[in-house]
């Protein structure tokens, strides 16, 4: 069974066993878990479900959009037919003042990749998105918001804090994509992929998730093995990745499991 499957259906299964249920933002109430943690050695295994289809193209352009583009123009990804933010565009276009504006404004990604060359040591190595002056000019508060980066023997080693998190379709997203961001930033710094940690303050399950993630869990049995992420070779610097450098080698999964977002 694929690590990932493990660590995302327990927490699955706790928040529909024990979660506290109430209403929240967006009108859909929801059971949640306080600090839930998954924990991967990307040197072993690529984290990514089997149990469900995680739509692996369309999380890598978000990031990318992200980190590397350090976009806030909803336009950008359309133009990646990739078409999951434009319930918040707004009529500019944009997201607001949010996720990769705050990683330009600030050259954060750039910091980053500075330190790992010249003070990998470093215990400063931290990226955020909350930017609390801009906060209330941003379509939405962002939900992975920081990374706390470090080496050690070789291996770039990444904490995910994510302050929101909806466990059927945001946190496949998300463990994924972060876990393709520490290779995309150990291949640029030399270094080898370590640990990835996903912290989630608030874990949730929409009252409208519960049949589907119900339905999930009962493929729990039928997990496949992990696949490989494949990045091209001869691509080193972060900066010149593409969508098509980054693909998955033998990832089987279960089929999908239609949710609706909560906006």
């Amino acid at each position: 069974m694929s690590l990932a499957d493990q660590q995302y259906l327990n927490i699955v299964e706790a928040i529909l066993k024990t979660g506290a249920h109430g209403n929240n933002r967006t009108g859909m109430p929801a059971y949640k878990l306080p600090h839930q943690i998954m924990q991967f050695d990307l040197a072993r295994e690529f984290p990514i479900l089997t149990t469900k289809f995680v739509a692996f193209k369309t999380a890598v352009k978000e990031l990318l959009w992200i980190w590397q583009k350090q976009s806030n123009d909803v336009r950008v990804l359309q133009d990646w037919n990739c078409h999951i933010w434009d319930e918040w565009m707004q009529p500019d276009g944009t997201i607001g003042k949010a996720y990769g504006y705050q990683l330009k404004k600030y050259g954060q990604v750039d910091t980053l990749l500075q330190t790992l060359r010249e003070n990998p040591e470093s215990r400063r190595m931290v990226v955020s998105l909350w930017n609390v002056e801009d906060l209330p000019e941003m379509a939405l508060y962002p939900c992975a918001f920081l990374t706390m980066w470090d080496v050690a023997d070789g291996r770039l080693n990444c904490m995910l804090v994510q302050r929101s998190g909806d466990m059927g379709l945001g946190v496949p997203f998300n463990l994924t994509q972060y876990a393709v961001l520490v290779h995309l930033i150990a291949r640029h710094a030399g270094l080898q992929p370590g640990l990835f940690t996903h912290v989630i303050n608030n874990a949730h399950i929409y009252d409208n998730h519960v049949d589907a993630l119900t339905a999930q869990l009962a493929r729990r049995d039928q997990a496949l093995a992990a696949p490989r992420l494949v990045l091209n070779p001869d691509v080193q610097n972060f900066y010149e990745f593409t969508p098509d450098d980054i693909y998955l080698e033998n990832y089987e999964h279960l089929g999908k499991l239609a949710m609706e977002v909560s906006v």
